[in-house]
């Protein structure tokens, strides 16, 4: 258990990437004390229409946020967070907000990601094969994103909402497809928003990567694929959803509440 929370504390340790993608110019949130910040604002989703910007943004850690991130997030109206880490996570690195800030905390299923992440620990190889099933495990993604869509629904039209993990790429990769897909945005685009994790955090990955290999011992191309954001693991999400409910949009109606009212609801609220 001591090399799983020295692995959270690693991951919200590193440094903010500057990296760049064709749209980061807008979409990317450039902060001192966290990483992978980012609108999602801009896709194209359901009738011809685009995702809002300023109305949502995915994030890593934010335990670290300077007074000026501070001041970055309340210019750009964020009045909600969401929060996606488990609850021994957030304990030990609470979210650094403004005041006033709602704060809904979504820890469904962390007992089962540190045991998931105890067995990477001591893997050698077959790191792609371990992150797939995780990503094939369904079991608490309805107790974790349930609230959030709720979230989602009630949020005042001048507030925005972030929400994040710990490495801003597994729970909130995964989250952040789901609304994605809810608002209509083709896979095509949502695979690409989740791989481009690998674009913002690819040199805070290789320092923790070393960080990795030389403090807990993990063999590096295991931890290189526990840190990629690869296609084929949000594929397996999204596998794994069809094959159990049906469809996508199945799931999205039975499991989270997005009824025929609230489907529109949440579109008009986050397209235009």
């Amino acid at each position: 258990m001591q090399k799983i929370f020295l692995l959270y504390a690693l991951l919200a340790l590193v440094q903010p990437v500057h990296a760049q993608v064709a749209d980061s110019t807008r979409r990317h949130i450039a902060l001192q004390g966290a990483v992978n910040v980012r609108d999602l604002g801009g896709y194209p989703g359901a009738d011809g229409r685009l995702v809002k910007w300023g109305s949502l943004y995915r994030a890593a850690d934010i335990s670290k946020l300077t007074d000026g991130d501070l001041r970055t997030l309340d210019s750009l109206h964020i009045r909600c967070d969401v929060d996606l880490r488990g609850v021994a996570e957030s304990a030990q690195a609470p979210d650094k907000i403004n005041p006033g800030t709602d704060y809904l905390l979504c820890p469904a299923g962390s007992d089962s990601t540190n045991k998931w992440m105890r067995q990477l620990v001591g893997l050698q190889s077959g790191g792609d094969s371990m992150m797939i099933a995780f990503y094939a495990n369904t079991t608490y993604l309805t107790a974790r994103y349930k609230p959030f869509f709720d979230k989602l629904l009630t949020l005042p039209d001048t507030s925005a909402l972030l929400f994040h993990c710990t490495a801003g790429k597994d729970r909130t990769g995964i989250g952040a497809a789901l609304v994605l897909y809810a608002l209509g945005v083709p896979y095509t685009v949502i695979r690409a928003d989740y791989e481009a994790t690998n674009v913002y955090r690819k040199d805070a990955n290789e320092r923790m990567i070393q960080s990795m290999v030389k403090g807990l011992h993990i063999n590096e191309q295991v931890a290189r694929d526990m840190l990629s954001a690869k296609g084929m693991y949000l594929d397996a999400t999204f596998a794994a959803l069809r094959s159990q409910y049906g469809s996508i949009d199945a799931y999205l109606h039975d499991q989270l509440g997005l009824d025929d009212s609230a489907l529109s609801q949440l579109r008009n609220r986050f397209l235009q």
